[in-house]
C-alpha cells in the first residue's frame, strides 16, 4: 500500500520595511514553538496587552551594526531595553539547537547580517529570511550616528503571516 510522506511546513511571516519590499521570513516553529509563536503572533497583531495592541507594524529597527545584526521588537522604550512577549514578561530560551552560520538568521531581537558564532549558545535562532536578503543590505548600509542608530527611521511598515 503506498504511502504519502510527512514533510513539515514552516510558518512564513513577512515584514516590509521602508517600502523597499517585502521579504520573508521561514518559521522554525518544530524546534523553537513557544518563541516561534511569540514572533509569529506580533507579525499577525493577534496579541494586546492591556488592551493595546502589540504589532510590529509600525516599530522600528533602532539600530544596525554592519556586519553583524540589525535589532528591532522594542515594543517599550524603542532602544532595546523594553521587554514585551505574549507569555507576560520575559521568558528562556528554548534550546539552542541552531547555530547562528549565516546572514538573515533570526533571534530574539535581531537578525544577522553575517556569521556570529560567539552568540550560539546564548540566544535561540527561531527563523531565517528566505527571500530579498538585499533588503537586509540596503537597511544595513543607512546611516548611522551615535549608538549605531539610524539617522533615518527605519520602520516596518507592514507585515504578517502567509
Amino acid at each position: 500500500m503506498p504511502y504519502l510522506l510527512s514533510i513539515p511546513i514552516s510558518p512564513i511571516c513577512w515584514f516590509s520595511v521602508l517600502k523597499l519590499a517585502a521579504f520573508k521570513i521561514e518559521i522554525f516553529a518544530d524546534i523553537v514553538p513557544k518563541t516561534a509563536e511569540n514572533f509569529m503572533q506580533f507579525c499577525t497583531g493577534e496579541f494586546r496587552k492591556d488592551g493595546v495592541l502589540i504589532v510590529y507594524k509600525g516599530s522600528t529597527f533602532h539600530r544596525v551594526i554592519k556586519d553583524f545584526m540589525i535589532q528591532g521588537g522594542d515594543f517599550v522604550n524603542g532602544d532595546g531595553t523594553g521587554v514585551a512577549s505574549i507569555y507576560r514578561g520575559p521568558f528562556a530560551d528554548e534550546n539552542f539547537k541552531l547555530r547562528h552560520s549565516a546572514p538573515g538568521l533570526l533571534s530574539m531581537s535581531f537578525i544577522t547580517y553575517s556569521k556570529c558564532d560567539w552568540l550560539d549558545g546564548k540566544h535561540a535562532v527561531f527563523g531565517k529570511i528566505i527571500d530579498k536578503l538585499l533588503v537586509m543590505r540596503k537597511i544595513e548600509n543607512v546611516p548611522t550616528g551615535p549608538n549605531n542608530k539610524h539617522k533615518l527611521p527605519v520602520v516596518i511598515s507592514q507585515c504578517g503571516k502567509m
